[in-house]
């Protein structure tokens, strides 16, 4: 069911339902339609004014309307075909429907736990951290979980440039800003700890950061994304509005399209999971016929957050399955299904916007698209694992199922030629991933019992 914004403007179905394609490898910028002339780099960075063709994504008062691709000689006039294609493809309000100011939208924020893990990708978490400095949000933490690394270089780099430390249990020392009673920052930036988890698998990396959470809401990004620096405000504003909230996610919108692989990554429509916000529960049950085993319409890992105690009264993400296991995925589909399946809600919020570092190669895309489908077989033997009771409900749904999969496989493959060859390729690739996945899933946990863990 759908959930409507607190406050205007909405994007038009159209805007909603049909995100813009990149037709090649160009520019991505942000723009709002209420700042004329004024672009920024992806993730609240810095003015830039750049020219020729891009991918913008457009805002209004802050708020999403949608990606729409224009071209124009100087920046004045590509941000005037930015803004006239938005007009023409999204419905704007007229009144003012930006994010309040977290100052004036919380008398007592709620504190937030962000945990990145991390491995071997030292270049790419400098920039996610930079981002995180620059949120508007006045109380939280970062956890950095460093994922069975190669070296110490990632320990280093957070010692030496966000004076954080190694988590020994003990308090927090950092170097910056300064704590309240529950160890968490105000205003002066974040805490950053430092934690290492030897085991592959990025279920495994977040449960150790979860395990170590303060904060009453655990927020999860990846080590290649950038943090719009309202993040966290519109993140939290769902579970402040209900208590029946267990899990939110966010708008996850391309941070560069640098390369055929990552244009072609956006084209697949990996993540984009639309600008209208949704709620979901058991209680209200959505119109969709597989409801509510379609996890992967809720969200993606890169950008959701938790109730800490659900989380935790859940056990935590399920470390048979994320990337780093045999499973290649699926440990946050399964977290979504299981918030639902104890009849908590979950809220989709497209102002909570990261933006992601797509894979620069063709044969990273294709691990990914791979990865994607496995990740949601995984999830879907997980599911039953986990929530047994469930399984009549999936198993009514399983034709149902399997024919929207290999229509919507049918659908993103297009014809054999040029980039519809490509699409094709990333759609079977994912469609044998889906069948592998319950086998990748049962051999992971193979490993588990064996090793004990």
């Amino acid at each position: 069911m759908t959930r409507g914004s607190r406050a205007a403007p909405r994007p038009s179905p159209r805007g909603a339902l049909r995100p813009a394609a990149p037709a090649a490898p160009m520019p991505v910028v942000d723009i709002d339609l209420a700042e004329p002339g004024a672009f920024r780099r992806p993730g609240g960075g810095a003015r830039t004014r750049p020219s020729g063709r891009a991918l913008g994504l457009v805002r209004f008062h802050g708020r999403p309307l949608g990606m729409a691709e224009a071209s124009g000689g100087e920046p004045e006039e590509l941000w005037r075909a930015l803004a006239a294609a938005a007009l023409r493809d999204f419905a704007v309000a007229d009144e003012d429907g930006g994010l309040d100011e977290p100052h004036r939208t919380f008398v007592e924020p709620t504190a937030i736990s962000v945990i990145v893990a991390t491995r071997n990708r030292t270049g790419m978490l400098r920039d996610c951290l930079d981002s995180l400095r620059e949120l508007k949000y006045p109380r939280f933490e970062v956890i950095v979980v460093d994922n069975a690394p190669s070296d110490a270089s990632t320990e280093e780099l957070v010692r030496r440039e966000y004076g954080g430390t190694r988590d020994d249990g003990g308090p927090l020392r950092n170097h910056s800003g300064t704590r309240d009673d529950g160890g968490l920052l105000r205003n002066h930036g974040p805490a950053v700890r430092y934690l290492r988890e030897p085991v592959p698998g990025l279920a495994r990396a977040h449960n150790r950061g979860l395990a170590a959470a303060r904060g009453e809401i655990a927020a999860f990004t990846d080590d290649d994304t950038l943090v719009d620096p309202l993040w966290l405000t519109a993140l939290v504003a769902p579970f402040q509005a209900d208590s029946r909230t267990g899990c939110v996610t966010g708008l996850i919108v391309p941070a560069e399209l640098d390369t055929e692989a990552q244009v072609a990554l956006e084209r697949h429509g990996a993540f984009g999971k639309g600008y209208a916000a949704c709620t979901w529960s058991l209680r209200a049950p959505s119109a969709d016929p597989l409801f509510p085993f379609t996890a992967g319409r809720f969200g993606s890992g890169a950008n959701m957050a938790f109730r800490t105690e659900l989380l935790r009264e859940l056990g935590g993400f399920d470390p048979a399955t994320g990337v780093g296991t045999p499973a290649h995925g699926g440990d946050d589909l399964l977290s979504f299904f299981r918030v639902l399946a104890h009849d908590r809600s979950l809220a989709y919020e497209p102002t909570a916007i990261v933006w992601h570092r797509h894979r620069r190669t063709p044969e990273a895309l294709d691990a990914q698209a791979f990865g994607y489908g496995a990740g949601f077989g995984a999830y879907l033997a997980g599911a039953i694992v986990h929530e047994p009771r469930m399984l009549p409900a999936l198993l009514r749904r399983l034709p149902g199922g399997v024919r929207y999969a290999l229509a919507r496989n049918r659908e993103r493959a297009g014809p054999a030629t040029g980039r519809g060859a490509a699409a094709s390729r990333l759609a079977r690739l994912e469609l044998r991933g889906m069948l592998y996945g319950p086998y990748g899933y049962w051999r992971s946990r193979q490993i588990e019992r064996r090793t004990g863990r």
